[in-house]
């Protein structure tokens, strides 16, 4: 059992700094109330619809920002994921790193599906499937418009991924995203499914808020509001086999008809 803390925040994004101590201060939240891990939302150290700022605060996946949730992670004692752009030639990358409580990298993903003005700013990662282990839990990393793509949550399934992590910015009017298409992710794919938005107003972006945790038999273990709110929610890794025996989506699958290696 991983006891989880989910932050939907910051209300609104200010500097690098105030960002971090957003982090911070639900890091602490979480780990008062006994999580393993908090997750945080799409770029939540830096601010996501923040136009020409996302290049000038750009920084390598072992930069500022790393160092800093580094030591949030030791400071609380838990494992922190964290959004920010990672910088590369050209444009940078729309990255989430998992950081865990010894300050060690357990994984780093690149957002390989751009929206809408994430063309704009950012280079998609080729990267199609990253995963990291916590305590003996298989889970992947998706961000935001990935997981609105069936393909994506499935070749995690297929890759053993029990627990699906997506930091996401999902805005107004979009929030059946959030409602629809996220538990159905999580029951075609046979996964618990944790969905982190972002809250409140930046610049002309209303975020939806609703922020989620799915099982794999669609129930609903946590959801927010559209207000900045820290979730604590339980993932149960032996119950993705019990669901996967009753539904048998994945097994269930005609590969001979579907050429998979073709449609890769």
């Amino acid at each position: 059992m991983i006891t989880v803390g989910m932050f939907q925040g910051p209300q609104e994004s200010g500097t690098v700094a105030e960002n971090l101590a957003a982090i911070a201060s639900a890091a602490r939240q979480a780990a008062d109330a006994g999580c393993r891990i908090v997750v945080t939302p799409e770029m939540s150290a830096t601010g996501y619809n923040i136009g020409t700022d996302i290049a000038r605060r750009a920084e390598p996946a072992d930069g500022p920002i790393f160092r800093a949730v580094q030591q949030i992670a030791r400071d609380t004692g838990i494992a922190v994921v964290y959004g920010y752009p990672e910088s590369a030639p050209g444009q940078p990358y729309n990255s989430v790193q998992v950081v865990d409580r010894d300050g060690e990298s357990l994984a780093n993903y690149r957002k390989t599906h751009l929206y809408g003005f994430d063309r704009d700013y950012f280079t998609p990662g080729s990267q199609w499937i990253t995963q990291f282990d916590l305590d003996g839990v298989t889970c992947g990393l998706l961000v935001c418009y990935d997981i609105e793509f069936p393909e994506n949550a499935r070749a995690h399934a297929d890759a053993g991924t029990e627990w699906l992590v997506v930091p996401t910015g999902l805005m107004e009017p979009w929030s059946f995203v959030a409602t629809h298409i996220v538990p159905a992710r999580a029951y075609e794919s046979q996964l618990f499914l944790s969905y982190v938005n972002r809250a409140g107003v930046e610049n002309d972006l209303e975020y939806c808020g609703l922020s989620c945790t799915i099982a794999p038999d669609t129930t609903e273990l946590s959801r927010a509001g559209k207000a900045e709110q820290l979730l604590i929610t339980q993932i149960d890794p032996t119950a993705v086999a019990v669901s996967r025996a009753v539904n048998t989506h994945l097994s269930d699958r005609r590969r001979d008809l579907y050429q998979e290696n073709q449609i890769r």
